[in-house]
This record gives C-alpha cells, sequence and structure tokens, in this order.
C-alpha cells in the first residue's frame, strides 16, 4: 500500500504560521493528485486543498482562500500546506491522501497519511 508521511503540526497561538508537509517514502507523488484533509471530534472531515499532477489545485473549501497556499516540490517528492494567520478553528488532526482525481471529495478509496496534529489556541 501506498505509505503517505505527514509532518509539520504543533501548537501555535492565534495568528501564526505553520507549514506542513507530506512525502512518501515508497514511491513518486509526481503520478498522483495529493491533497489535505481535515478532522476534529464530533465533525465530519473536511477537504481542503488539493494539487494535481498537473499543478491544478482544487479548492475544497472558501475559507482558507487568502490564508492556505498548497505547493509540490518535484525534487524532493515533498507536497506543502502553507498555513498563515491561523485560527482556533483551524485546530484539527490534518491528513495528506493520494488520489487520482483532484476533483473528487477525498474518500476511503484514497491513500492517506497517518495526520499530523495542528493546534491554535491562546
Amino acid at each position: 500500500q501506498v505509505q503517505l508521511v505527514e509532518s509539520g503540526g504543533g501548537l501555535v497561538k492565534p495568528g501564526d504560521s505553520l507549514r506542513l508537509s507530506c512525502t512518501a517514502p515508497g514511491f513518486t507523488l509526481d503520478y498522483y493528485g495529493i491533497g489535505w484533509v481535515r478532522q476534529v471530534p464530533g465533525k465530519e472531515r473536511e477537504g481542503v486543498l488539493c494539487i494535481s499532477s498537473r499543478d491544478e489545485i482544487t479548492y475544497y473549501t472558501n475559507s482558507e482562500k487568502g490564508r492556505f497556499t498548497i505547493s509540490r516540490d518535484n525534487a524532493k517528492n515533498t507536497v506543502y500546506l502553507q498555513m498563515n494567520n491561523l485560527r482556533p478553528e483551524d485546530s484539527a488532526i490534518y491528513y495528506c491522501i493520494a488520489t487520482l482525481y483532484c476533483g473528487s471529495a477525498p474518500n476511503d478509496s484514497d491513500y492517506w497519511g497517518q495526520g499530523t496534529q495542528v493546534t491554535v489556541s491562546s
């Protein structure tokens, strides 16, 4: 099965920034769409952003526009999620996924990482 590894989460204050990373030690990410999904207890999982193998960007929600940016570094086989001006409601476990189609909502047919915790609190 495809292995995905997230990193970069942590505890920050409102207004701070974080950069999450997603990489795959066992395969090349170039051929996949790579997305970011977040989930908190008691809520449905929420797709955030996805970047396709052609570097096309999909926004699953509108609230993160201007604050979150997704990018791909093929040389490092890594996809990043830059998160600026963080808010308490951004607190969640953030997962990266590998999918054939960014245009589809994240689902159980995609490959999922183990997640990284982001906590925004004063």
